[in-house]
């Protein structure tokens, strides 16, 4: 199985569950609430090693308890978490979920995420030369996100942004990208409303679009493939779009096809959907085959 280096967010995820979500100024009872380890970065990170790849974290927590308790769940899931650094001048990163109505609400707070800066990534070069993947969000400053990318288009090293929460990217960025991995929110949103398949003709096999429910989109070169989702009792949605980011690259790295890639990541997603929680919803290679 291939090297996988999940540049990122670590969160802490504070999960409210209820039958009804509350408006503005309104009080509701809820059923459930959990401390559950969180953040894009780590939940990619947590998803692809479940799945069998040798994945490496690159990140920052706080000097505190949820900090501990973040890097002690990555090493549980068998992430290697020696490039993550410990600071002082931030919290860990929290994020505050609200599970309801068979969706979720998140307010994050970055904390120590946005204490990543280039001298994090100068520390770690050789462990990013060393990926057969490396795997972005948006969690953390765009300037260490774009830091990155240049260092792996200049090495030929693949990598995969998945580009959440929503944000403009830079065209040169989105050049130097190996894969991409929007939603339709996100899509828009870089592609200045553009039609979905006027913009996957523009760039075949590199973006790769999730569209929930129906499913996944991309263009393969000759035409536009669709991929449908699976059918399955909704239980929490979170972590489903990391999920499917972490499989693809588990995929892409030990050797798929795109479309072998995308079906699998499709079928990993689909099966965290049906239990509560982001990493604790992710599937072991066992269960998806």
């Amino acid at each position: 199985m291939g090297k996988i280096v999940v540049v990122g967010s670590i969160n802490v995820d504070m999960v409210f569950t209820s039958d009804k979500r509350p408006k503005a100024g309104e009080t509701v009872i809820g059923n459930t609430f959990s401390l559950i380890p969180g953040g894009k970065g780590a939940n990619q990170a947590v998803a692809a090693s479940k799945l069998g790849a040798d994945t490496y974290m690159i990140g920052c927590v706080g000097n505190d308890s949820n900090g501990e308790f973040s890097l002690k769940n990555l090493r549980d899931m068998k992430v290697n978490t020696r490039a993550v650094k410990i600071v002082d001048k931030a919290p860990t990163g929290l994020a505050n979920i609200i599970v309801a109505d068979n969706d979720n609400s998140i307010i994050v707070i970055p904390g120590a995420n946005f204490e990543m800066d280039k001298d994090v990534i100068k520390e770690n070069k050789a462990l990013l030369l060393s990926a057969d993947m490396v795997l972005l969000q948006l969690e953390i400053p765009m300037e260490v996100v774009e830091y990155v990318v240049d260092i792996c288009a200049e090495n030929k090293v693949r990598v995969l942004i998945n580009p959440a929460p929503a944000a403009p990217l830079k065209k040169s960025l989105i050049e130097k990208a190996t894969y991409i991995t929007p939603n339709e929110h996100e899509l828009r949103l870089i592609f200045d409303n553009q039609e979905t398949d006027a913009v996957l003709k523009q760039y075949p096999n590199k973006l790769i679009v999730t569209m929930g429910s129906r499913g996944v989109k991309y263009h393969d070169g000759n035409e536009i493939r669709e991929v449908p989702s699976n059918k399955v009792d909704v239980v929490d949605t979170t972590g489903a779009g990391d999920t499917f980011c972490g499989a693809l690259a588990a995929a892409l790295v030990r050797g798929d096809s795109i479309e072998g890639a995308v079906i699998f990541a499709n079928k990993a997603a689909s099966f965290t959907v049906t239990r509560l929680g982001a990493q604790s919803g992710m599937p072991e290679l066992a269960d998806l085959l």
